[in-house]
């Protein structure tokens, strides 16, 4: 039987800031560059076929991090910008706070949790799905079927899209459904890709 473990990235600059980061390139802060490390210990023991994370820095050094305390430096990386962050358009770059006191809690807690209104000119959480599962589906699945074991890192929201479907959650359930950062998740899959069991290391 697989197994399919999924990484949030480590804290990043802006996390760190408080900052809407999206698309923007941010590196890892300390704390997430510690995370990362801290992740690829609990993942010592696995051994992996293959890795895929996003287009962005945050995640894929969050990737060479475990890889390199998992030892397993010759795993091969795909990287796609399928697997980006959710692009939070003109709130981009904003604190959250700053945000909040210009347009109001209430309508940034709706950009933010609710499942398809998007933020002015960036995606909601349905849009970010809308490119995360077709990917999945063509590129992640086959390699699962063929009993491969994967290793996903990648951000909050794109990896919130991916656990709504494997767990299948509701748009209710998902939107209150928090990723700690740099700490893995593992899934027990079944040969038809049904989950047996899901635990953070």
């Amino acid at each position: 039987m697989p197994n399919l473990v999924l990484v949030r990235h480590g804290q990043s600059l802006w996390n760190l800031e408080n900052k809407f980061t999206g698309w923007i390139d941010i590196d890892l802060s300390t704390k997430g560059e510690d995370e990362a490390k801290e992740s690829g210990r609990k993942l010592a023991n696995f051994e992996f076929d293959i890795a895929f994370t996003s287009a962005l820095t945050r995640a894929q050094r969050t990737l060479s991090i475990i890889l390199e305390e998992n030892k397993k430096l010759v795993t091969p990386i795909v990287k796609d910008q399928a697997l980006n962050e959710r692009m939070y358009g003109d709130l981009q770059g904003m604190n959250k706070d700053e945000c909040r006191a210009k347009f109001g809690e209430d309508q940034v807690k709706i950009w933010r949790r609710s499942y398809d209104i998007p933020p002015p000119n960036g995606e909601s959480l349905k849009d970010t799905a809308d490119r995360v599962l077709p990917y999945y589906h063509d590129k992640i699945e086959p390699l699962l079927r063929d009993g491969q074991n994967i290793l996903i890192v990648a951000h909050g929201n794109s990896l919130r899209a991916l656990i709504m479907y494997l767990e299948k959650m509701t748009p209710a359930q998902i939107l209150e459904f928090e990723i700690p950062t740099g700490t893995p998740r593992l899934y027990t899959l079944d040969k038809n890709l049904n989950v047996l069991e899901v635990i953070y290391l």
